[in-house]
């Protein structure tokens, strides 16, 4: 039998056993916004490396759901997510819990386009009266409207939402342009000799953008910025380390993805973030959010009515674009 003394010893130890410690990995989770691609390269890699288990981290890469991402994070189910810039400010704007922390693209991957062999169309005003094979979003009737405008033209253009079809129907000759991200549908169209033209957002009166980021919820932040940092840390590891080894990356993703995806496709698109220095500036910058930039967008979005407040109204005030993202849970060099 246990003495009185053995007994709460024994019990203190068996209570330090069920206490948390540093040893223990901190279990963190990331929503996709997407069927897995380049653009979330680095979460694989960062997960394959080990990098996130040197930084004490058990990540759970989610699947890609019906669900946006975006609502994920800021319902509190997922403690990050993939979050393009226009989703992003359009739904802190009307009250979610969202906040980017990292900056997957340095510059616009997007673009319009249309076919090679399309000799009537020379410059974006040339679009005036011509069918959109569109996605449904008040972005894009904005976004298209500007660059035309911008270029000289009435900025009219007829619209047939099309969502990913829109692709097909463009190669077809059902619409006449469309948009895509160069750096997937654009690299696709090169691998498959598909003859394409484009016009470039930021040549027409565009801001330009981050287009995509890892986000959280200023709740988890909050009360979880070590681990958020950690996660950051780790996370700008595997993206550079995608940069610096492209090929041992690719076969990282196609690896994690068994079945899903197409090697010449992941390692041409990787190339493409490479040498347009989407994933890390000339000069190094990579996941460092420009204010400049998230500002631009920011009034650009304002000034054309596309921000609305959680009823649903055009907001009448120029948001603090401020709060919208941070750096602060990157590594500060």
């Amino acid at each position: 039998m246990l003495s009185r003394r053995s007994f709460f010893a024994a019990a203190f130890v068996a209570g330090l056993a069920a206490m948390p410690t540093m040893a223990q990995a901190q279990k963190v989770s990331i929503a996709l916004d997407w069927t897995p691609n380049t653009n979330h390269i680095g979460l694989y890699v960062a997960e394959a490396k080990g990098f996130y288990a040197e930084a004490g981290l058990d990540v759970d890469i989610l699947p890609y759901s019906d669900t946006s991402a975006g609502a994920l994070v800021a319902n509190h189910v997922a403690d990050f997510g993939i979050l393009g810039t226009i989703s992003l400010m359009t739904q802190r704007t009307a009250g979610a819990d969202l906040v980017a922390t990292y900056a997957v693209v340095q510059t616009e991957t997007g673009r319009v386009v249309f076919n090679a062999d399309r000799t009537d169309i020379q410059s974006p005003k040339d679009l005036d009266g011509l069918t959109y094979g569109g996605f449904g979003s008040a972005w894009e009737n904005a976004l298209i409207g500007t660059i035309i405008r911008h270029d000289g033209g009435k900025g009219e253009f007829e619209t047939v939402t099309l969502g990913t079809s829109a692709y097909e129907a463009l190669a077809n000759g059902a619409v006449d342009f469309t948009l895509e991200v160069y750096t997937w549908e654009g690299v696709k169209a090169e691998l498959e000799n598909v003859a394409q033209r484009a016009f470039v957002y930021a040549d027409f009166g565009v801001p330009d953008e981050h287009t995509t980021f890892i986000g959280s919820s200023q709740t988890y932040l909050d009360a979880n910025p070590e681990t958020a940092a950690a996660f950051m840390a780790a996370t700008q590891r595997g993206y550079a380390f995608a940069v610096e080894h492209p090929d041992e990356a690719t076969d990282i993703l196609l690896e994690a993805n068994e079945g899903m995806l197409d090697r010449t496709l992941i390692r041409a698109s990787l190339q493409a973030l490479i040498d347009g220095h989407y994933l890390q500036t000339a000069d190094g910058v990579i996941g460092t959010i420009d204010p400049a930039k998230m500002d631009a967008i920011g009034d650009y979005l304002f000034t054309a009515g596309i921000l609305r407040d959680a009823d649903g109204a055009v907001v009448a005030e120029r948001p603090d674009f401020g709060p919208y993202y941070s750096n602060d849970y990157l590594p500060q060099k």
